[in-house]
């Protein structure tokens, strides 16, 4: 009786054992016919060709490596600033020994921005606008798969909180309003760090692929470090009123609500638990974006120290950094967007989107409070 049965299965698992043989023989089959062409050429076509394929096994391992490798990210960074031992809010002039110039109490939140955004270009490489990135995977987007994208989202979502940052900077926080003209640096800080994350193109000085974006944000860098220098010889204004944190904070409030909203629309109309390949990019965005927003609003309650004391914000303020610090301590190996209700895969988005939308409510709570 279990002598059919056998040979079921026998014929079975090698019918598979002959499907995995051609489909490794397919596989296989493009490297097999290049190396015979190969073998048949002079060293005066194999040179070019090795050369070739040297560069592009290096320039394939240098991108490997910058995706993999997030040099100096630490979700407690804001520590690295003892925001604590400032005694005035920026912009406020500073106690001085006779005789000595004037000096002001810089902003924190320019340096962070600053900082963000040095982190992101000089500390690592902007992994958006490289190259083999750009080329994606054998033309698909690095974005649609599951391969290398993550810090690439993530520097997307840190850039999207310096991005807010800058506008605020110039329309509100970096002059009086309605009195004084637009600060040029800051001026030039927003228009840079607006620039296209995906450009790049072939330079001939020298030789090679170029990728203008990175230039373009360090250029911002320069231009918040300038502000903040003027800022500190009391040669420019940091308005740090109730009604410009009111709206700051109002700012960064949508903007978490916006990509709680993306979260949401991914983590239901899409489960496809490990196997959702644009689920770890939105997940990386929404987790650069806290990185960003988390030590932006610490620096924040540094600047408006007073307005925070004045309308007794620290408690809330101090809850809504916790928040933060929740969220940032979610670091999946990989990303799933499993159902809510399943038991195998589980839905980082949705938890993701969780811990979104309780910092949104403390931030929501300090506006209404800034509101009264």
């Amino acid at each position: 009786m279990l002598d059919p049965i056998i040979a079921f299965f026998v014929r079975v698992f090698s019918a598979i054992g002959r499907g995995l043989g051609m489909f490794v023989a397919w596989l296989l089959w493009p490297f097999l016919a290049a190396h015979g062409w190969y073998r048949r050429r002079s060293w005066v076509v194999r040179g070019p060709v090795l050369a070739i394929l040297a560069l592009l096994i290096v320039s394939y391992g240098y991108f490997i490596w910058q995706t993999q490798v997030w040099t100096n990210f630490n979700p407690n960074l804001i520590d690295n600033y003892a925001l604590a031992q400032r005694k005035a809010p920026a912009g406020a002039e500073l106690p001085t020994v006779e005789g000595q110039a004037k000096t002001c109490q810089r902003s924190a939140v320019v340096d962070v921005a600053a900082d963000l955004t040095d982190f992101n270009v000089n500390q690592n490489a902007w992994i958006s606008s490289m190259l083999l990135y750009r080329l994606g995977f054998f033309g698909i987007d690095w974005d649609h798969t599951p391969f290398l994208d993550n810090k690439a989202s993530f520097q997307r979502g840190v850039n999207q909180a310096v991005r807010r940052t800058s506008v605020e900077l110039v329309d509100a926080l970096g002059r009086m309003r309605g009195t004084s003209s637009i600060n040029n640096n800051l001026q030039d800080a927003r228009g840079n760090i607006q620039f296209d994350e995906f450009s790049w193109y072939f330079g001939l000085q020298p030789f090679g692929p170029k990728t203008p974006t990175p230039s373009y944000y360090r250029a911002a860098i320069k231009s918040l470090r300038a502000f903040n220098g003027e800022l500190a010889s009391c040669a420019a204004i940091f308005d740090g009123r109730a009604d410009n944190l009111l709206e700051f904070v109002d700012r960064i409030a949508n903007d978490l609500g916006n990509t709680a909203s993306i979260l949401r629309d991914r983590s239901e109309n899409y489960n496809g638990g490990w196997f959702d390949t644009r689920a770890d990019d939105r997940f990386w965005f929404a987790y650069g974006q806290l990185y960003g927003y988390y030590a932006i609003l610490a620096a924040a309650q540094a600047d408006f120290s007073q307005v925070i004391a004045e309308r007794n914000l620290a408690p809330i303020w101090n809850d809504t950094m916790t928040q933060f610090k929740a969220a940032l301590r979610i670091q999946p190996f990989i990303i799933s967007n499993g159902e809510e209700d399943g038991w195998i895969m589980p839905t980082h988005l949705a938890t993701m989107g969780f811990y979104i939308l309780r910092v949104r409510s403390g931030l929501v709570e300090v506006r209404s409070i800034l509101d009264r």
